[in-house]
């Protein structure tokens, strides 16, 4: 957001409108980040851009139900995350889409999902 990464900037740049999407989850995430900083309405005005180019997915009563599934799988196989990062995991198995993170924790369900690491 703060546009520190020429790469993933130019990336994000060479896909199509639709090609990626964003959980609602994540969005979260990001604006409370955003308000933790001392610039927020620049951020916003970034967020606001990103925003342009993809989908926001919802929660849904389908990705609350994979969740649950999700959380006692990964429990019973000694793998724990944030709950947040359980939850963004959730919504990409329960949407058949491949995550896309900075955050190698997600290494970890690659099992249970598609991941790439940005």
């Amino acid at each position: 957001m703060q546009g520190r990464d020429a790469a993933l900037l130019a990336k994000l740049q060479t896909l199509a409108v639709g090609d990626v999407a964003l959980s609602s989850v994540s969005l979260g995430e990001l604006t409370y980040g955003i308000h933790r900083k001392g610039n927020p309405s620049r951020l916003v005005a970034a967020l606001e851009q990103v925003l342009l180019r993809m989908d926001v997915l919802p929660w849904t009563k389908a990705v609350a139900l994979r969740y649950g599934k999700l959380c006692a799988d990964l429990e019973s196989k000694g793998i724990n995350l944030s709950d947040l990062d359980m939850m963004i995991a959730a919504h990409a198995l329960a949407e058949k889409l491949t995550l896309v993170s900075r955050d190698k924790a997600f290494l970890q369900l690659r099992d249970e999902l598609g991941v790439e690491i940005w």
